[in-house]
């Protein structure tokens, strides 16, 4: 393998000649990072062959007083010690320094195609559950002429209609959230901005996919390799090139000495999914129609599916007790070590805050059930659902289930009230009829979907082991959480208590498993209380509207 020499300070995608969005650039900037990041990277390589203690970063290069030959010796044994590294797949060196990133004008289609779609990232970004979306605040693909026009009237139309349903759904919410909290009906003004709060949440799923977030990203040095690597894969590779390029621009004027080890993007040509798809995919509506009501028929209703489990999850999971704590099944019956691992009164690890259970011996014997479920959420409650980041999934390229009707999921509060699912529905259609006129005037469809509204509905099978998916359901059957992924949950609990009774009697939200396991105050969530005692309700009774 050989190594490039990288080009400029900018990346070769990052500047230059090329399309260009309308909208404002992305803004990146690293706003805190390792000192000596790449010397971290060989002073930790070093050290696991040292046997005089650790190597410091300031050891790799030496005295900065050295002579400039010195220097640049020192210099060229680093840089071919860590190119030696990264050719043999010796990452885990690369993964000590990290850096964080501030990033504006970012779409949300970027975050959840590309940014969000891997495990190795931390992510804190606005949110449009809680913060109003300003008109204009959306980006503009590299768009001319009469396409130009379409998609900023589409916009357009998407913005009035998320304007119209903050203030159409004040009232079904009103009436929810009254109901949940029939004392606080008698102190209106005190209460608007929850009412108002609610109203805004759900009216969001009509704005488009384009709609600009910012965030801090943290990441180590070798997922920003990783990202660089791969940002000509699909759904936004323009975006995904423009973002990247100016964080690998960043990283480089930072520490460029990662330039002796920094790889160019695989072509688009030569990806898996490129070569897939020109092979197998679906060239018209018709086809990936059959899909979609394919998968939906299989759904048969739920929001998400169990499909597959082995079949004797329990038996192992009890096993898996023993073995940690040296025992036979004769001293210690399946149901009895079942339950020390998951009775929150018995295992003091689940009711703890902290998400203590990676680091418990007893409960990490839960990794060995596994449970894989088939899922539709909208493109807004997918792109939560991905930061249960140890739970994955395999999601769609996405232009691979688009086709030119609405393909959308109505929020439970929009069908509470006949306008505003008139409302809802007329922006469904202005949504999809723009798109479907972008693509009659041939754009791409990486350009025409950005005008899609995060009521997308997307797609996927997602996996994961119990110790996980214990986490995931003690937050997201929270009644705080967000509707569909509380609803996801829910199917996904009463369907492992159907096949595997024993663990499910124990998936719960936080307020039943904090009351089992004797943990004060019952809800976690203070001044942010329901307004529900779920921890006295069955599973099955368990009803929510927002």
């Amino acid at each position: 393998m050989t190594f490039p020499v990288f080009r400029s300070a900018t990346p070769s995608d990052a500047g230059g000649s090329g399309p260009r969005f309308l909208s404002p650039p992305p803004e990146v900037r690293i706003t805190n990072a390792f000192a000596r990041a790449f010397d971290n990277v060989v002073a930790t390589a070093r050290t696991c062959y040292s046997g005089s203690g650790i190597v410091r970063d300031e050891q790799v290069l030496g005295d900065p007083q050295a002579p400039p030959q010195a220097r640049v010796e020192r210099e060229r044994r680093r840089d071919s010690l860590a190119r030696d590294l990264y050719q043999a797949g010796h990452h885990t060196t690369l993964q000590h320094a990290h850096f964080q990133f501030a990033l504006s004008n970012v779409s949300r289609q970027f975050l959840w195609s590309f940014l969000h779609s891997h495990p190795f990232y931390n992510s804190e970004q606005v949110s449009q559950r809680y913060v109003t979306v300003k008109p204009g605040h959306y980006a503009v693909p590299p768009l001319e002429g009469r396409a130009l026009r379409v998609y900023e009237e589409t916009v357009a139309l998407q913005q009035q209609a998320y304007e119209d349903l903050c203030r159409l759904l004040q009232g079904p919410a009103a009436a929810v959230y009254y109901a949940r909290y029939p004392a606080r009906r008698h102190y209106p003004k005190k209460y608007e901005k929850e009412v108002q709060k609610k109203a805004q949440e759900v009216a969001r799923y009509v704005l488009p996919i384009a709609t600009f977030a910012y965030l801090y990203h943290t990441i180590s040095g070798l997922t920003l390799l990783r990202y660089y690597r791969v940002c000509r894969g699909p759904d936004a590779p323009l975006e995904q090139r423009l973002v990247v390029g100016l964080m690998v621009q960043e990283l480089l004027a930072r520490e460029p000495a990662y330039a002796a080890i920094l790889e160019e993007p695989i072509a688009e040509e030569e990806l898996a999914e490129h070569r897939a798809l020109l092979a197998h995919g679906a060239r018209d509506d018709g086809g990936r129609k059959a899909f979609l009501d394919d998968f939906d028929r299989q759904l048969g209703g739920r929001v998400s599916l169990l499909v597959d489990y082995p079949a004797k999850n329990e038996e192992t999971l009890a096993q898996a007790v023993r073995e940690v704590l040296g025992l036979t099944r004769d001293r210690l019956a399946d149901d009895e070590a079942i339950d020390l691992a998951l009775d929150p009164g018995r295992n003091r690890y689940l009711g703890e805050a902290l998400n203590l259970t990676t680091l418990s011996k007893l409960s990490r014997a839960m990794v060995h059930c596994h449970y894989t479920f088939r899922k539709r959420l909208s493109h807004t409650a997918d792109s939560q659902n991905q930061r249960h980041r140890m739970t994955p999934a395999s999601r769609p390229v996405l232009h691979t289930h688009l086709t030119s009707g609405p393909d959308c999921v109505t929020p439970a509060l929009v069908r509470e009230d006949d306008r505003c699912l008139r409302r809802f529905n007329q922006a469904m259609e202005a949504s999809w009829d723009g798109f479907g006129r972008l693509r009659a005037l041939g754009v791409a469809d990486e350009f025409a979907a950005y005008v899609l509204p995060n009521a997308l509905a997307i797609r996927f099978t997602e996996s994961a082991a119990l110790l996980d998916l214990h986490h995931k359901h003690a937050m997201r059957l929270c009644y705080n959480a967000q509707e569909e992924i509380w609803r996801a949950s829910l199917d996904e609990a009463l369907q492992i208590r159907a096949v595997n009774p024993r663990i499910g009697r124990y998936l719960l939200p936080p307020c039943n498993v904090r009351q089992m396991a004797g943990t004060r105050p019952i809800c976690p969530e203070g001044r942010r209380y329901c307004g529900e005692r779920v921890w006295t309700y069955r599973l099955e009774d368990y009803r929510r509207v927002i």
